[in-house]
Protein backbone atom coordinates (compact mmCIF):
# COMPACT_ATOMS: atom_id res chain seq x y z
CA UNK A 1 0.00 0.00 0.00
CA UNK A 2 1.36 3.41 -0.95
CA UNK A 3 1.68 5.94 1.88
CA UNK A 4 -0.87 8.70 2.06
CA UNK A 5 0.55 11.88 0.56
CA UNK A 6 -1.81 14.28 2.32
CA UNK A 7 -3.08 13.86 5.86
CA UNK A 8 -6.84 13.93 6.34
CA UNK A 9 -6.99 17.19 8.28
CA UNK A 10 -4.92 19.10 5.69
CA UNK A 11 -6.99 17.54 2.92
CA UNK A 12 -10.30 18.53 4.50
CA UNK A 13 -9.11 22.03 5.43
CA UNK A 14 -7.97 22.61 1.85
CA UNK A 15 -11.26 21.37 0.43
CA UNK A 16 -13.21 23.43 2.95
CA UNK A 17 -11.34 26.60 1.99
CA UNK A 18 -12.50 26.29 -1.63
CA UNK A 19 -16.10 25.47 -0.73
CA UNK A 20 -16.16 28.32 1.80
CA UNK A 21 -15.02 30.84 -0.77
CA UNK A 22 -16.75 29.55 -3.89
CA UNK A 23 -19.75 27.59 -2.66
CA UNK A 24 -20.74 24.21 -4.01
CA UNK A 25 -21.66 25.31 -7.52
CA UNK A 26 -18.63 27.57 -7.92
CA UNK A 27 -16.07 25.01 -6.76
CA UNK A 28 -14.39 23.17 -9.61
CA UNK A 29 -12.75 19.78 -9.21
CA UNK A 30 -9.50 21.32 -10.41
CA UNK A 31 -9.63 23.90 -7.61
CA UNK A 32 -10.59 21.26 -5.06
CA UNK A 33 -7.73 19.02 -6.16
CA UNK A 34 -5.26 21.89 -6.10
CA UNK A 35 -6.33 23.02 -2.61
CA UNK A 36 -6.17 19.49 -1.26
CA UNK A 37 -2.65 18.78 -2.44
CA UNK A 38 -3.89 15.84 -4.50
CA UNK A 39 -4.10 15.27 -8.21
CA UNK A 40 -7.58 15.17 -9.68
CA UNK A 41 -7.36 11.37 -10.16
CA UNK A 42 -6.38 10.90 -6.51
CA UNK A 43 -9.24 13.13 -5.42
CA UNK A 44 -11.65 10.97 -7.46
CA UNK A 45 -10.09 7.87 -5.91
CA UNK A 46 -10.74 9.22 -2.41
CA UNK A 47 -14.18 10.59 -3.29
CA UNK A 48 -15.66 8.44 -6.07
CA UNK A 49 -18.98 10.31 -5.92
CA UNK A 50 -17.25 13.59 -6.73
CA UNK A 51 -18.07 17.04 -5.48
CA UNK A 52 -21.23 16.01 -3.64
CA UNK A 53 -19.33 13.46 -1.56
CA UNK A 54 -16.48 15.91 -0.98
CA UNK A 55 -18.89 18.54 0.32
CA UNK A 56 -20.72 16.06 2.52
CA UNK A 57 -17.46 14.83 4.05
CA UNK A 58 -16.32 18.42 4.62
CA UNK A 59 -19.63 19.15 6.38
CA UNK A 60 -19.08 16.07 8.56
CA UNK A 61 -15.62 17.42 9.41
CA UNK A 62 -17.06 20.85 10.29
CA UNK A 63 -19.77 19.26 12.40
CA UNK A 64 -17.20 17.25 14.36
CA UNK A 65 -14.90 20.25 14.79
CA UNK A 66 -17.77 22.37 16.10
CA UNK A 67 -18.87 19.57 18.45
CA UNK A 68 -15.34 19.13 19.81
CA UNK A 69 -14.33 22.78 20.01
CA UNK A 70 -17.51 24.76 20.65
CA UNK A 71 -20.44 22.60 21.70
CA UNK A 72 -18.38 20.56 24.16
CA UNK A 73 -17.56 23.75 26.07
CA UNK A 74 -21.13 25.04 25.99
CA UNK A 75 -22.36 21.89 27.71
CA UNK A 76 -19.44 21.27 30.09
CA UNK A 77 -21.03 21.41 33.55
CA UNK A 78 -17.61 21.15 35.21
CA UNK A 79 -16.86 24.81 34.45
CA UNK A 80 -18.78 28.00 35.14
CA UNK A 81 -21.18 29.17 32.42
CA UNK A 82 -19.14 32.35 31.89
CA UNK A 83 -15.99 30.25 31.28
CA UNK A 84 -17.91 27.97 28.91
CA UNK A 85 -19.02 30.98 26.92
CA UNK A 86 -15.53 32.48 26.88
CA UNK A 87 -13.95 29.27 25.57
CA UNK A 88 -16.67 28.77 22.96
CA UNK A 89 -16.32 32.36 21.70
CA UNK A 90 -12.54 32.02 21.44
CA UNK A 91 -13.00 28.92 19.29
CA UNK A 92 -15.71 30.58 17.19
CA UNK A 93 -13.27 33.42 16.59
CA UNK A 94 -10.63 30.85 15.56
CA UNK A 95 -13.06 28.95 13.31
CA UNK A 96 -13.80 32.09 11.33
CA UNK A 97 -10.27 33.51 11.38
CA UNK A 98 -11.32 36.54 13.38
CA UNK A 99 -14.09 37.22 10.87
CA UNK A 100 -12.01 36.77 7.71
CA UNK A 101 -13.37 33.37 6.73
CA UNK A 102 -16.78 32.82 5.22
CA UNK A 103 -18.96 30.34 7.03
CA UNK A 104 -19.27 27.14 5.03
CA UNK A 105 -22.88 26.84 6.20
CA UNK A 106 -23.69 30.19 4.59
CA UNK A 107 -21.78 29.23 1.46
CA UNK A 108 -24.04 26.18 1.06
CA UNK A 109 -27.46 27.74 1.76
CA UNK A 110 -28.30 28.56 -1.86
CA UNK A 111 -31.57 26.93 -2.90
CA UNK A 112 -29.93 24.40 -5.21
CA UNK A 113 -27.56 23.34 -2.41
CA UNK A 114 -30.36 22.90 0.11
CA UNK A 115 -31.68 20.00 -1.95
CA UNK A 116 -28.33 18.27 -1.59
CA UNK A 117 -27.19 19.35 1.89
CA UNK A 118 -30.22 20.87 3.60
CA UNK A 119 -30.53 18.09 6.16
CA UNK A 120 -26.86 18.33 7.17
CA UNK A 121 -26.97 22.13 7.31
CA UNK A 122 -30.12 22.08 9.42
CA UNK A 123 -28.62 19.51 11.77
CA UNK A 124 -25.44 21.54 12.30
CA UNK A 125 -27.34 24.79 12.90
CA UNK A 126 -29.73 23.01 15.26
CA UNK A 127 -26.73 21.73 17.23
CA UNK A 128 -25.40 25.29 17.59
CA UNK A 129 -28.80 26.41 18.87
CA UNK A 130 -29.01 23.47 21.27
CA UNK A 131 -25.52 24.22 22.59
CA UNK A 132 -26.28 27.87 23.26
CA UNK A 133 -29.69 26.92 24.65
CA UNK A 134 -27.93 24.65 27.17
CA UNK A 135 -25.63 27.52 28.06
CA UNK A 136 -28.56 29.91 28.51
CA UNK A 137 -30.24 27.51 30.93
CA UNK A 138 -26.95 27.25 32.84
CA UNK A 139 -27.04 31.04 33.13
CA UNK A 140 -30.50 30.72 34.71
CA UNK A 141 -32.65 31.67 31.75
CA UNK A 142 -36.06 30.09 31.22
CA UNK A 143 -36.31 27.48 28.47
CA UNK A 144 -38.03 29.92 26.08
CA UNK A 145 -35.59 32.78 26.82
CA UNK A 146 -32.61 30.42 26.47
CA UNK A 147 -33.87 29.18 23.09
CA UNK A 148 -34.55 32.72 21.89
CA UNK A 149 -31.03 33.85 22.89
CA UNK A 150 -29.53 30.75 21.28
CA UNK A 151 -31.25 31.48 17.97
CA UNK A 152 -30.26 35.14 18.21
CA UNK A 153 -26.65 34.13 18.86
CA UNK A 154 -26.50 32.08 15.66
CA UNK A 155 -28.14 34.90 13.70
CA UNK A 156 -25.67 37.43 15.10
CA UNK A 157 -22.66 35.27 14.26
CA UNK A 158 -23.80 34.54 10.72
CA UNK A 159 -24.92 38.09 10.04
CA UNK A 160 -21.73 39.64 11.36
CA UNK A 161 -19.64 37.38 9.14
CA UNK A 162 -21.54 38.59 6.08
CA UNK A 163 -21.26 42.25 7.11
CA UNK A 164 -17.56 41.92 7.94
CA UNK A 165 -16.87 40.28 4.58
CA UNK A 166 -18.91 42.84 2.60
CA UNK A 167 -17.27 45.81 4.33
CA UNK A 168 -13.77 44.27 4.38
CA UNK A 169 -13.80 45.14 8.06
CA UNK A 170 -13.41 42.57 10.83
CA UNK A 171 -14.79 44.85 13.53
CA UNK A 172 -18.48 43.91 13.06
CA UNK A 173 -17.61 40.27 13.76
CA UNK A 174 -15.42 41.16 16.74
CA UNK A 175 -18.08 43.50 18.15
CA UNK A 176 -20.66 40.75 17.74
CA UNK A 177 -18.60 38.29 19.76
CA UNK A 178 -18.32 40.92 22.51
CA UNK A 179 -22.07 41.59 22.38
CA UNK A 180 -22.82 37.87 22.64
CA UNK A 181 -20.65 37.70 25.72
CA UNK A 182 -22.52 40.67 27.23
CA UNK A 183 -25.87 39.19 26.22
CA UNK A 184 -25.29 36.09 28.37
CA UNK A 185 -23.48 37.72 31.31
Amino acid sequence: MRPQKVNDQDLLEGLMSVIRSKGYDGSSLNELASSSGLRKASLYHRFPNGKKEITSVVLDYVEKWVADNILSFLSDTNILPSERLEKALINIDNLYGGGQKTCILRALTMDSNLELFGEQLSQIMSQWITGFNTLGIAFGLSESDAKSKAEQTLILIQGSLIVSKALSDLSPFQKTLASIKAMYN
